[in-house]
């Protein structure tokens, strides 16, 4: 019993459950903000009611998303004063700033042309209220940057010192920290996931209204749209994902040896890529593996002769720098996460492939019902794609905090109970539920009633003169 009263094992749990729950709602913001943008652009320039149509379709789905995106993020914060003071103490002066950054500037500006595009539909010219979509986009991918700035100095500190009479970093130069190594890789690959999301949820909106044969004029062009934007977003994400490797193995090398299972420091050939691998129980060797000769190396120093640490090696070595204990992360789980990860975006990339191919003009027959399905889950494939991206992001930096700073356990709020802690993670949890079924069935609604007709506009202006987008 006491060990699930375990304040630390209840602390994790809960900051999981949050930060996963919150990030479904992310990368669809993203997505969404821009695919209502390039939709709007297409209406401003061709005039076309179909493109508006789509505009206000998936505006809809974009704004349901924000404001659950809003009210998760908001207690997510809540848990460094709640669970993790001793974290927020240590690291507050260096990891409050991006933070401070993506509140004053970021979400603001997000916030503010949010209210200016929904309101201003029959108030504005039509390139100033496309303007504030635009902008609305800037608000959110800025954002993100913010955000990974400040992850990025938990898997890399940089620009601090140690104050040892406070026994906190400080923060050095706010140029450095936005300039870390990690921030610049990982924003690219991050954003461009988040495009394969928003892809993905419109990839399946509609294949699903195409199956039932309705919205043809408006759901058509969305699925090439869509599908194109799958592929190409797919292709950066795994370029983006190639430099992030790069980087990872250089500052993180326990992170990489963890996602492919490699035990044993290996070099050339024997730097293999596993496709599969069986470990001991106790996780310090390999008992089975189906692995491809060369392909680690080369994805971690794109070289066929390089060499890459292995767990056991880099083990020994951070308890000669760090002192006695365990550096590894639980191997299962970035193992598997990373392989997830890249199973279903190939996956879903390779649907889109398919898509384009079985819906072209000249197709020598139409769809068959069984691709609509599988065209279907192509949003859940993408989102369980960024979400085991994410956790094998933060569980390969266990069991450090902020890595070679502090431990996992070293930074929880001393003074609360394991009681305490799994009160409000009930609490938290049935919450989330609720809040789940709300989102899930909002977004449904509105995705099976489809597009709206198109608006009436002002013969003068172009300005919407009805309006219909009614949130």
């Amino acid at each position: 019993m006491n060990e699930w009263l375990d304040p630390l094992l209840l602390s994790r749990w809960q900051f999981g459950l949050t930060t996963i729950y919150h990030f479904l709602f992310v990368p669809l913001t993203i997505g969404m903000a821009l695919t209502v943008a390039i939709f709007q652009t297409a209406w401003v320039r061709t005039d076309k009611a179909k493109y508006l149509q789509l505009t206000h379709f998936f505006g809809k789905i974009f704004l349901i998303n924000f404001a659950m995106g809003v009210v998760t993020g908001i207690v997510q914060e809540f848990q460094f004063g709640m669970n993790w003071s001793d974290y927020s103490r240590f690291v507050g002066d260096v990891f409050g700033a991006p933070l401070a950054f993506e509140g004053i500037t970021a979400f603001f500006l997000e916030a503010t042309f949010i209210g200016l595009w929904i309101f201003g539909w029959d108030k504005l010219p039509k390139k100033i209220h496309l303007a504030t979509i635009w902008l609305t986009v800037i608000g959110s991918i800025t954002s993100a940057y913010f955000i990974l700035a400040a992850n990025a100095f938990m898997q890399n500190p940089v620009a601090f010192e140690m104050n040892a009479e406070k026994g906190r970093a400080e923060l050095t130069s706010i140029g450095e920290l936005l300039t870390n190594p990690i921030v610049l890789a990982s924003f690219p690959h991050t954003i461009f996931a988040c495009f394969m999301v928003s892809a993905g949820l419109i990839i399946s909106v509609a294949a699903w209204h195409l199956a039932r044969n309705q919205h043809f004029e408006t759901m058509r062009p969305a699925l090439k749209f869509g599908m194109w934007m799958m592929i190409i977003a797919g292709i950066l994400t795994t370029l983006s994902g190639d430099q992030l490797s790069l980087i990872m193995t250089e500052v993180q090398p326990m992170k990489m040896a963890s996602a492919e299972a490699m035990y044993v420091t290996a070099t050339g050939a024997n730097a293999s890529f596993s496709i599969f691998t069986l470990g001991t129980p106790d996780g310090v060797s390999e008992l089975f593996s189906v692995r491809i000769p060369y392909l680690l190396s080369f994805l971690s120093t794109h070289t066929f002769d390089g060499t890459v640490e292995g767990i056991n090696n880099l083990q020994a070595r951070y308890v000669d720098v760090y002192g006695p204990g365990d550096y590894t992360p639980t191997i299962w789980i970035t193992y598997w996460s990373f392989r997830w990860m890249i199973g279903l975006g190939l996956a879903h990339m390779l649907v889109a492939i398919a898509g384009l191919f079985f819906t072209r003009k000249n197709a020598a027959k139409p769809a068959r019902p069984w691709m609509w399905k599988v065209a279907i889950w192509s949003f859940p494939m993408s989102l369980l794609a960024m979400s085991v991206g994410w956790t094998f992001t933060e569980m390969g930096r266990q069991p450090w905090i902020v890595f070679g700073l502090m431990r996992t356990e070293g930074g929880i709020s001393p003074g609360v109970t394991g009681l305490e802690i799994l009160i409000s993670l009930i609490v938290f949890t049935l919450l989330y539920g609720i809040l789940a079924v709300v989102e899930f069935k909002l977004i449904l609604k509105a995705v099976q009633k489809g597009p709206d007709d198109a608006p009436v506009l002002d013969a003068e202006s172009g300005v919407v003169k009805q309006a219909v987008m009614v949130y």
